[in-house]
């Protein structure tokens, strides 16, 4: 009963191809949250997968509902002492839409493929492959130890691809259900697909539409050209007065006072590599004197995701009534969410431009979470992770992209470290949804190693 005992079954588990069948099947089945023709599939995967699984390792399940939420969940809890550290667990069976159409010739959304060292399906990255490492890291744990010398509770949603909707209110609800002293869960990719890595929150997320309607119709530009405003060329600089030439964002309210100095620190080794498939970083990009980390990690971006005006297919000889552009903020701590459009308003109507009007989305807003690096709790998992693979962990003070954290984090009051199992190219929510087996391979020993340290004693929340 040991440290490497444990993670040579993982190692075993592994390379037997028990994990790349239980993946398989989990994968075989179409969560697609976005699909409302897969609403019945939803319940099917935590009934078919998740239930008999958590309940093997000797977890008390509920599934739970809410009225707001589309899809249900379901709840696991295994209490072995009151006085052991609690963790609690998170990851979602949705995925986006399968786009079979797209896929390369010889692979399936639905089916787990491996072609030139990669394994293809929908989900392997987002979210299944990484909570199923993670309930299997656990499996192994309770098999070689016996016990998880730990409390855990762990929450799968089935909607989190639509936004989460109702999971807000359910963990308001259940508060003290989930009480726990850390989240520690999976989700997002590593910093690159070579260093393990740990992140502590989010960028915030906020989409909104920006459009001015100048007339009900459009008017020839020969006739009319140079006497009437065109919508397009008044959207495109009002845009302009939001982000330089060069993308550094110029509404005051839209960026943080200062980078903390602990986000600095841990950011000063990290090297953003987006693999072989990825774009090349444009050094001039973004804001001046900080590092492409820094940027991506520490900072906030807008982007503008689609323009129109006009009729872009058939283009006319018409001045346009009308142009619309769908744009997006990610911003950081320090930010304040609840000033975003207000002061974007303020903005315009100081640069003159009152008529471009701003509408909010469907798409749900992000807060921003950054659970401070210096925490105890960061220190004990990195340190975990790199006993275990022989690498320095990367320490992210948040995820460039956006994840429900806020819930964790305002509603439950827990400090969150999350462990990504995938990487930056692993093509997330496009066709072609991939993962090197050996980074699954590895993050099942990491969380091996992981789970049995938090069983071992010596906890930021180990109790005196």
């Amino acid at each position: 009963m040991s440290r490497p005992l444990a993670i040579e079954q993982a190692e075993r588990c592994f390379d037997s191809g028990a994990f790349r069948q239980l993946l398989a099947r989990r994968i075989a089945i179409p969560t697609e949250s976005q699909n409302p023709e897969r609403a019945q599939v939803l319940p099917q995967y935590l009934e078919e997968e998740m239930l008999p699984a958590f309940e093997a390792m000797g977890f008390t399940c509920r599934i739970l509902t809410h009225e707001n939420a589309r899809a249900p969940f379901l709840y696991a809890e295994r209490i072995e002492d009151p006085a052991l550290p609690t963790v609690f667990g998170y990851g979602h069976g949705d995925v986006i839409r399968g786009l079979e159409a797209e896929w390369l010739p010889g692979l399936s959304p639905w089916t787990l493929t491996e072609s030139q060292g990669r394994w293809y399906g929908r989900g392997i990255a987002d979210n299944k492959g990484q909570h199923a490492v993670n309930m299997e890291a656990m499996r192994i744990v309770l098999q070689t130890r016996g016990r998880l010398g730990f409390n855990a509770k762990y929450l799968i949603e089935m909607g989190e691809e639509t936004g989460s909707p109702g999971l807000r209110e359910l963990c308001e609800t259940h508060r003290e259900l989930f009480a726990a002293d850390v989240l520690i869960a999976s989700d997002g990719p590593r910093l690159s697909a070579q260093r393990p890595t740990v992140f502590l929150g989010a960028r915030g997320s906020m989409n909104f539409d920006l459009s001015i309607e100048a007339r009900a119709g459009g008017h020839h530009s020969g006739n009319w050209g140079g006497l009437i405003s065109n919508p397009g060329i008044q959207l495109a600089h009002a845009i302009a007065t939001l982000v330089s030439p060069s993308g550094q964002i110029r509404v005051p309210e839209w960026r943080p006072e200062f980078l903390p100095a602990s986000v600095r620190r841990v950011l000063a080794d990290c090297e953003v590599d987006g693999g072989a498939d990825g774009p090349a970083i444009e050094p001039e990009w973004g804001e001046p004197g900080l590092s492409p980390a820094e940027r991506v990690f520490g900072w906030c971006s807008f982007e503008v995701l689609a323009y129109k005006t006009g009729n872009p297919d058939t283009p006319v000889n018409a001045i346009p009534p009308r142009a619309w552009a769908r744009c997006q903020l990610r911003f950081v701590v320090g930010v304040d969410a609840d000033d975003l459009l207000p002061a974007l308003r303020r903005h315009l109507d100081r640069e003159g431009f009152p008529m471009v009007r701003i509408d909010t989305t469907r798409e749900t807003m992000f807060r921003a979470t950054r659970l401070d690096p210096d925490d105890p709790w960061v220190g004990w998992t990195a340190a975990s992770l790199q006993q275990t693979s022989g690498k320095k962990t990367a320490i992210l003070p948040n995820l460039g992209g956006s994840l429900p954290n806020d819930i964790f984090t305002d509603v439950l009051g827990l400090p969150t470290v999350w462990v990504p199992h995938s990487y930056p190219g692993c093509s997330q929510h496009a066709p072609n949804e991939h993962l090197p087996p050996e980074l699954l391979r590895e993050g099942l020993r990491l969380m091996t190693g992981l789970y049995w340290d938090m069983g071992a004693g010596g906890t930021p929340a180990a109790k005196v």
